[in-house]
């Protein structure tokens, strides 16, 4: 396995690949990672002759009081982890290689970044497209690898691979959870052992929405207010939003039916914790 940190070095590399007529699997990360990241590596193993992994705190998807500064970063662990499930290349640029001094070009895919995280983190979104675009260029991926945990990052990413015609196929993996039901999630570290007890009130009112559209609730109202009941029985989690919508426009539906998205967000003290839910071919899956 090797690390470059140079976009000739691995366009060169990339060539190479290409030249060899090998496809390439691609998991763009910020780092820190853990099994649901693993997974995605896993997957891209299995399906390609080729796996790169990229490793990037991108700090144009951070808002001036976010936790880009803080955010966990340890490229000898990470790289052990990325050795050990037969990772070939690690891509892992500075700031300076991705963005230059006078960079100016964004990708703002209007319509869908600016509901559900988008409202209470204005850019993240542009931020988010712009990278991967950037990631999509550098390193001509067959297939990419994205986990559903952020499942609006993942809708973004479908479409603005559609709409600029990048030739890669958008791969949207299962959110990988803990034995006690939590996400997976590198900002899960920040939390203090009671806030990470707290925590599992996310899985919980999934769980309750689950049962209430199981005994035939198909109102959106109805199961919002019963999970915002749950989880403010917390005293310590703050909710952001709680949205059922449709998973490919994002738009709210008026009845819950197949491929809708349940979402929420929620800050735990100084963390915010995204989760999320799927009604897929009559199946519930979180």
């Amino acid at each position: 396995m090797r690390v470059i940190r140079k976009i000739k070095n691995i366009r060169r590399e990339i060539n190479k690949v290409k030249a060899g007529k090998k496809t390439i699997g691609f998991v763009p990360t910020m780092g820190a990672l853990h099994e649901g990241h693993l997974s995605l590596i896993r997957q891209a193993r299995a399906d390609n002759d080729y796996a790169i992994v990229s490793i990037f705190v991108n700090p144009v998807q951070f808002g001036p009081k976010e936790d880009f500064k803080k955010y966990p970063r340890n490229l000898p662990r990470d790289a052990a982890l990325c050795r050990k499930e037969g990772v070939d290349i690690i891509f892992y640029p500075d700031i300076k290689e991705m963005y230059t001094g006078d960079f100016k070009a964004y990708v703002d895919v209007q319509g869908l970044s600016g509901v559900l995280c988008g409202l209470s983190r204005p850019g993240h979104f542009k931020g988010v497209a712009t990278v991967v675009a950037k990631l999509f260029n550098i390193i001509s991926p067959d297939i990419a690898y994205f986990g559903r945990k952020d499942a609006q990052q993942a809708v973004i990413i479908k479409k603005m691979t559609e709409d600029l015609n990048f030739p890669v196929k958008v791969k949207v993996m299962p959110i990988v959870r803990q034995k006690d039901g939590l996400a997976m999630s590198s900002r899960n570290t920040y939390l203090s052992k009671k806030e990470r007890k707290d925590a599992l009130v996310l899985p919980e009112s999934l769980g309750l929405a689950k049962d209430l559209i199981y005994r035939g609730i198909k109102d959106p109202g109805k199961v919002i207010r019963g999970m915002k009941q749950l989880i403010q029985g917390k005293g310590s989690i703050r909710i952001d939003y709680i949205s059922i919508l449709d998973f490919d426009t994002l738009k709210p539906v008026k009845k819950i039916i197949d491929n809708c998205l349940i979402a929420l967000a929620v800050r735990i003290g100084k963390t915010r914790l995204i989760d999320n839910a799927v009604i897929s071919k009559g199946r519930f899956l979180s």
